[in-house]
């Protein structure tokens, strides 16, 4: 997921904010973690780390993430991903009130 930010946030692409599943993947990326792994690996490799799951900033910590997948592992770094992306959905379309939060959340005003 990218869109255009209403301000800069300082990331290497101009214009981009980077939120959900790609922020985690590059938490991933940068961790020191091996799969299958369990649920307790990723929550204490990575799982105090905040990430941003809609344009409008909101953030949800990672291991609070895990916690609502209900999975006690993942066989592949994909597996998480998939796994992550409805809990991600769930909570920018919570964020939503009415007909003007649901703009929000699609359009970076």
């Amino acid at each position: 997921m990218g869109m255009r930010p209403p301000a800069s946030n300082g990331s290497d692409s101009p214009g981009v904010v980077t939120f959900g599943i790609p922020e985690v993947d590059a938490m991933l990326d940068e961790a020191d973690l091996t799969f299958p792994a369990r649920t307790a690996e990723v929550a204490d490799a990575i799982g105090h780390r905040s990430v941003t799951y809609d344009p409008r900033g909101h953030t949800v910590t990672l291991r609070e993430a895990l916690e609502r997948t209900d999975r006690e592992r993942f066989e592949t770094e994909n597996d998480l991903l998939n796994a992550l992306h409805p809990v991600f959905e769930d909570l920018r379309t919570s964020t939503a009130t009415g007909v003007v939060g649901w703009l929000r959340t699609v359009l970076p005003f």
